[in-house]
């Protein structure tokens, strides 16, 4: 019997659902010899074996349980890596699939570049294809760069990453969430050899699990717990200016601004988050003073208003927001400062290079 050449990890935690469409997705569209470990989490394993249906007699599938109460992809995605023993592993989320051939294109990359990651391209639940990392060109493939590929964009490790190399790198419990972003900088960050299958099948990302709940606002400082995390990694303390950065840029115009959408629905809402949300700009500030300037005239405006316009309500807040993704707009293009309109982490040049992925939709 060949030994597996991936080890593919699907956690899940829901009878709803469709884990026999990720697990088939992998057994029926691969040719490589691999392993499939699912993971049923705080849920009868025998639930999900009846879902899993004849997937649960293949060989190459083996449930597994874990019982933690918390409700958190890490635990038993990080169970999963602990149980395996093939070159490389993979994520897969239950809700999701590959694209027949994708893991054999991988490997196939990883064999013609060397690469100790292989990024995986994605297909959104729209049909339309996800124009992140936006890579040099929107074409770049081997020989990536964490800075220069703006790899910071691309916050989950959807690909396959070698053991040899990561081996004992795990996702952060204890986070309310971005419990995989430290683990996806360390990799993009920490000089691996990377490739983007950017012309391969793809990852494709559904939309239709029947158990999908709009969450609760947590409190800030729990969104961001993760920062204590990636603060006190020995390769982020001694990362270049230019790569914190590159990561700083990336997490003030997603993740900080996903977060103020989400507490901009009344007046009331957006004021008692505010002064978290100006100490959380002061640290990310301080991390990688430079980043600021790199920031579009759009972001810059929103910011500036969260931190200094004590007139500005929810109605304001979210016009504001809504401005920033008119990205014919000048204001969304550029930097204030003419010096930095075409700096590589720049919105420019960023937003150009996200287009030209998406076009190969």
């Amino acid at each position: 019997m060949r030994e597996n050449a991936v080890d593919i990890v699907i956690a899940v935690h829901s009878a709803e659902r469709p884990v026999a469409r990720a697990a088939g997705s992998v057994l029926r569209g691969t040719q490589a010899p691999v392993r499939v470990t699912v993971v049923a989490h705080n849920i009868d394993p025998g639930i999900i074996r009846e879902r899993l249906g004849d997937l649960a007699d293949d060989p190459r599938l083996r449930l597994i349980d874990l019982v933690d109460g918390i409700h958190s992809p890490a635990g038993p995605m990080n169970l999963g890596f602990d149980r395996a023993e093939a070159p490389f592993v993979a994520l897969l989320g239950s809700d999701d699939e590959l694209a027949p051939g994708a893991i054999d294109s991988w490997l196939a990359l990883q064999r013609e570049t060397g690469a100790d990651a292989v990024l995986a391209r994605i297909q959104l639940a729209n049909g339309g294809v996800d124009p992140y990392p936006p890579v040099r060109f929107g074409r770049r493939v081997r020989d990536l760069d964490g800075t220069k590929d703006r790899l910071a964009y691309r916050s989950a490790p959807l690909g396959m990453i070698s053991r040899e190399r990561f081996g004992d790198l795990r996702l952060t419990t204890g986070v309310g969430s971005g419990e995989d972003l430290v683990y996806s900088l360390t990799v993009w960050f920490t000089g691996a050899r990377l490739a983007y299958d950017l012309a391969g099948p793809p990852y494709i990302v559904n939309g239709d699990a029947g158990d999908r709940v709009t969450s609760a606002v947590r409190p800030l400082a729990d969104e961001c717990a993760c920062l204590d995390h990636l603060e006190t990694r020995p390769w982020f303390e001694r990362a270049s200016t230019r790569a914190r950065a590159a990561i700083v840029v990336k997490l003030v115009g997603i993740h900080v601004f996903d977060a103020l959408l989400m507490r901009s629905n009344t007046d009331q809402q957006l004021a008692e988050s505010r002064e978290s949300f100006i100490a959380l700009l002061a640290r990310l500030r301080s991390l990688a003073p430079s980043a600021h300037s790199l920031l579009s005239i759009a972001d810059r405006r929103v910011l500036d208003a969260v931190a200094l316009d004590k007139t500005l309500d929810a109605a304001t807040l979210r016009a504001m927001l809504a401005a920033r993704n008119r990205y014919t707009s000048p204001a969304v293009l550029l930097t204030r400062n003419p010096l930095h309109w075409f700096k590589s982490q720049g919105p420019f040049r960023t937003l150009f290079a996200g287009a030209l992925i998406a076009r190969r939709g």
